[in-house]
């Protein structure tokens, strides 16, 4: 197994250690870790390119990895009262429905690659996680809840980026089995 496979089983292993950590309510640990596995996302993918090491088991297992992350953060902060349902609710149904569309195109023979706004998603997700898990540090003493604002703009670009994919992909609900 090369080194951003690697990393990416990696931050597999991390969430049920960040979810223990954080349901017994060690919130900075919590986010250590949290931002740790976040990284390493980022890290995976250049590492790989730079580098010729893209594998089927990363083009699958890394993004699965991600949405396992910034998900499983999402769901332990509804639980704690930090975050909506709802806003869960709208990750949750963006996530299925891409998911979705990418095994329907697989299908077909069309590979649907991440665009852009997936990216910026995913890493307004994990900014948003993390400000939530530091309880909006260092902004609580500016009185800015950037946390929050950061929470709505991962929404926002969630919606936003489920909808292009629908838009730029939809000759995949029209072809004929």
């Amino acid at each position: 197994m090369n080194l951003p496979n690697k990393l990416t089983v990696g931050r597999m292993i991390a969430v049920p250690i960040f979810i223990v950590v954080l349901m017994y309510g060690y919130y900075y640990a919590a986010a250590i870790i949290f931002v740790l596995a976040s990284l390493t996302d980022m890290l995976d993918g250049q590492i790989a390119r730079k580098y010729n090491l893209v594998t089927n088991f990363g083009k699958i297992m890394d993004p699965l990895a991600d949405k396992l992350l910034v998900i499983s953060a999402l769901v332990c902060l509804v639980e704690l009262g930090d975050v909506p349902a709802w806003m869960v609710i709208v990750v949750l149904a963006r996530e299925f429905t891409v998911t979705g569309l990418r095994t329907v195109a697989a299908s077909q023979g069309i590979v649907i690659a991440a665009g852009m706004s997936g990216k910026i998603k995913t890493v307004t997700q994990m900014i948003a996680v993390t400000l939530i898990l530091l309880k909006n540090w260092p902004f609580e003493y500016l009185g800015i809840p950037v946390a929050d604002i950061m929470l709505w703009i991962s929404v926002i670009m969630t919606i936003y980026s489920g909808i292009e994919y629908i838009v730029q992909n939809k000759q995949v609900f029209s072809m004929k089995e």
